[in-house]
């Protein structure tokens, strides 16, 4: 038979299903895949079932319901001061995932260069391959994950059509500095690129941290595509409802992507989400409370048992050097070997990237319930010393 797609037939099965499936075999504490295991606010959820039973239950607009739209605009002025036009730049899209996918088949042309920072989340560089981009690889590396400004300049050229920005970041959990980003901005302008900005993880940044986006430096209004994603928000992660935000003239071809994807997102989810945007500013604060609270709380624990731990600025997400705890494999053989000898599953940092010596970190998510995490820390704890 003649070959299916060569760019995503060429990719295995991905390693966060692999140690999914290895979870489950074997009864762990899956602390490896990125969702919560407690849904979101209720009255959200209230909104969703009650907008399913009134009705529209039809295809909704192309580019969003009026509603959602407007809230989403509404946000991006209330958190970060931006002018936008719900009209027309704004669009709503079946998750996060699909706003990226719409964003770089709406940009990129066989041959453009596209700028990414690694470790990666595992869809960027199948899209960006897809869409005949030709992908430049900056790494930023545990425990500091500092930005290569150097090696950053230079991955762009006459030929960059984007650099696509994780902030803030899985799996590092880095939320950008302003300092780093202003740099950032001042090559894209230099460049006369664009910057498509994965800002699912906006509400939730820790210790005080501000989330600025790149949007809102000086001159890269123009520039940027914002994406937002209502499923990390509010812990619906299945909900799969996410927004974009870019200026007309950009919007205009990932809309015509958009189009050609799912061409719209059910009605009665985006409803709610306008519903959840709105809400008062306590639940944004509580949001990001909670969350760095189950981030001490894990850190405390991985430390006990005798790991040491990379600070987390934001996500969902923390690492661990696996050699702290004598662990003289790599990171894949440490995560196979504390789900069958431990009860416990984590995923291998070196995952993220392509090609690295960034082999003795694992990546361990703590937006599961306190006691879960207590009992994976202690498992481990047990494990590694025998206590």
């Amino acid at each position: 038979m003649k070959p299916a797609n060569k760019v995503f037939s060429g990719y295995g099965t991905s390693v966060f299903e692999v140690m999914s499936r290895l979870a489950i075999e074997h009864g762990t504490i899956n602390l490896g895949q990125g969702f919560p295991d407690e849904d979101g606010p209720e009255d959200i959820r209230r909104a969703a079932a009650e907008t399913v039973i009134e009705g529209p239950n039809q295809y909704p607009p192309m580019m969003g319901v009026p509603a959602l739209r407007q809230a989403v605009a509404e946000h991006d002025r209330r958190f970060y001061g931006l002018d936008v036009d719900w009209q027309s730049e704004v669009m709503v899209t079946s998750g996060g995932a699909e706003a990226l996918a719409d964003c770089l088949f709406g940009l990129i042309d066989p041959g453009d260069e596209v700028v990414l920072i690694e470790p990666l989340y595992e869809m960027y560089l199948p899209l960006v391959r897809f869409a005949g981009g030709i992908p430049k690889l900056v790494r930023i590396e545990p425990p500091n994950w500092e930005l290569p400004r150097q090696a950053l300049a230079e991955a762009f050229s006459e030929r960059t059509k984007l650099i696509l920005l994780n902030s803030p970041h899985n799996p590092a959990g880095k939320v950008f500095e302003v300092d780093e980003l202003d740099f950032i901005a001042d090559l894209v302008k230099a460049h006369d690129a664009y910057a498509v900005c994965d800002e699912v993880y906006e509400h939730l940044v820790f210790d005080g941290r501000a989330h600025v986006p790149l949007m809102t430096l000086p001159g890269m209004r123009e520039r940027c595509l914002r994406i937002g994603s209502a499923g990390k928000t509010f812990s619906v992660t299945g909900w799969k409802v996410g927004y974009v935000t870019a200026a007309p003239e950009v919007l205009s071809p990932v809309a015509k992507a958009h189009q050609f994807i799912t061409f719209t997102t059910p009605p009665n989810l985006q409803s709610a989400v306008a519903f959840g945007l709105g809400k008062d500013d306590a639940y944004f604060s509580g949001l990001s409370g909670a969350m760095q609270a189950k981030r001490d709380r894990l850190t405390k624990g991985l430390e006990g048992a005798g790991f040491e731990v990379s600070a987390s600025g934001g996500t969902y997400f923390l690492s661990v050097d696996i050699r702290s705890v004598g662990f003289d494999g790599d990171d894949e053989a440490f995560c196979r070997h504390i789900t069958t000898e431990a009860g416990v599953t984590a995923v291998p940092v070196s995952a993220f990237y392509q090609e690295s010596d960034v082999n003795h970190f694992a990546r361990f998510c703590f937006c599961k319930q306190d006691a879960i995490l207590d009992e994976a820390a202690a498992r481990l704890a047990r494990h590694f010393k025998g206590g």
